[in-house]
């Protein structure tokens, strides 16, 4: 029997019912200030999923030993990014209030803040890990208090001082790294003081949402992204931390900022396909 055509991300095609995580694409770009095209993420990493095995020889691990559940993309109001953080809150709240897991497809960066709205509310406590090569913590970016170059600032609003860890920073207006001196915990240029930073967390039990800007690889490795900054790290290095923050109690994350026409090679989309693959194994073998 012919059934409807519908393109999951390759191994996750488990019902909602008997799911413990949930896929769910925001395809917003409103607020990219160079290079737009972050729509176009989430559905071009389920189409070029099937590229991958579902299989990891990294982690001797297999999607199709997962439950999780596809959702598919938002319908977001282009015109409004308050509208379409507030439909991004909404179904992440749905998805938590359902005892499931939140996992967000972005899009540009500013659509973490929906996630977090959602998170925080259930986890008042809530620490936030943040890969990315850009601080996001300006107040405003000409004039807009909402743009994926303020998504951080809007998150600590949220949460508060010492709560947000950032690593692979290496680009931001003076002020930023004035503010993250005085309010956040920053790592500039690559991983060191993760597994420390990471230890506390777990240690204290301290509820986790984690945040993987792809613009934090060198965009030798990954040039499909809409503000790619020179100096990052590799795809070994993201893997290897992204296993280290999943052995704390992470609770949501996302994965944001591929632009998969600025690559025309293909070769970012199939890297972040396959970041996706691991941050969801390594969620597997340690949250559920």
């Amino acid at each position: 029997m012919l059934k409807p055509n519908i393109e999951n991300f390759i191994g996750c095609d488990c019902g909602y019912e008997r799911a413990h995580m949930v896929l769910y694409g925001a395809p917003f770009d409103s607020t990219t200030s160079f290079r737009p095209g972050a729509r176009f993420g989430p559905s071009a990493m389920r189409h070029e999923s099937f590229g991958l095995e579902t299989y990891s020889p990294y982690q001797d691990a297999d999607l199709a030993d997962c439950a999780i559940f596809d959702s598919g993309d938002l319908e977001l109001c282009f015109g409004s990014a308050q509208r379409a953080l507030e439909d991004i809150r909404s179904r992440a709240a749905g998805i938590l209030q359902d005892g499931k897991f939140p996992l967000l497809l972005g899009g540009e960066h500013l659509v973490t803040l929906g996630a977090v709205r959602a998170v925080v509310k259930r986890y008042p406590g809530l620490h936030i890990i943040h890969f990315d090569a850009h601080a996001d913590l300006r107040d405003g970016y000409l004039g807009a208090k909402l743009s994926h170059a303020c998504v951080l600032r809007r998150c600590h609003e949220l949460v508060g001082d010492g709560r947000i860890h950032q690593f692979c920073v290496r680009s931001g207006d003076r002020e930023e790294f004035r503010f993250a001196s005085a309010h956040t915990e920053m790592h500039l240029f690559g991983f060191d003081g993760l597994a420390n930073t990471v230890a506390s967390l777990r240690e204290r039990k301290a509820p986790v949402y984690f945040t993987i800007d792809l613009d934090c690889l060198d965009p030798a490795a990954f040039p499909g992204t809409g503000t790619p900054e020179a100096g990052g790290v590799s795809f070994l290095q993201l893997l290897e931390a992204i296993r280290t923050v999943c052995s704390a109690h992470v609770v949501g994350a996302d994965v944001n900022e591929l632009a998969p026409m600025l690559d025309p090679s293909g070769v970012s989309t199939a890297t972040a396909c396959k970041v996706l693959r691991e941050l969801m194994l390594a969620l597997g073998k340690t949250q559920f």
